[in-house]
């Protein structure tokens, strides 16, 4: 990725859908973003914490609704598939991750590390909804499902391990 122009930061601060679809900004760095995007993300998450585990269920739901529309709104404006800068689907993904995560402060730090594997690895059926899938929905379902395989992978590791 080429470092981004001038005209990006511009998007960035009078676009609200970018200001989203590059996760605040944190999409722009110049390496990479994804992974900036999901430490953005997991600080979110942690600052609602205390909120029911039914809310962070309906926020997941409507940041996913939300992202389908606008990351493949900013795709398309752009002209590319799924741009790099474009850092809501790990957003979405860790948020997916962190769900019913188990108690303790190390839970979020393997969260974030299997998250960004299965982000970056793509195992079946990962690898299908990215490239099988167009718009925003493709650029969204990878993250979601590469967070829904870290959650499971947690959930039975709290499970042995408890």
């Amino acid at each position: 990725m080429t470092e981004p122009i001038l005209t990006d930061y511009k998007r960035l601060i009078t676009r609200p859908i970018y200001f989203l679809a590059w996760g605040m900004g944190s999409g722009l760095l110049p390496k990479a973003p994804g992974t900036a995007g999901s430490l953005v993300a997991l600080i979110l998450f942690i600052l609602l914490g205390p909120l029911p585990v039914y809310v962070h269920l309906i926020l997941v739901a409507a940041a996913f609704a939300l992202g389908v529309l606008i990351c493949g709104r900013v795709a398309r404006e752009m002209g590319i598939k799924d741009p790099p800068t474009i850092v809501w689907d790990e957003f979405v993904g860790i948020w997916v991750t962190l769900l019913l995560l188990p108690p303790g402060w190390y839970w979020f730090a393997i969260a974030f590390l299997l998250f960004r594997l299965f982000d970056i690895v793509k195992p079946w059926p990962i690898n299908l909804a990215e490239s099988r899938l167009d718009g925003g929905l493709g650029i969204m379902l990878d993250d979601v499902v590469a967070g829904v395989y870290a959650l499971a992978l947690i959930q039975l590791a709290y499970y042995l391990t408890a």
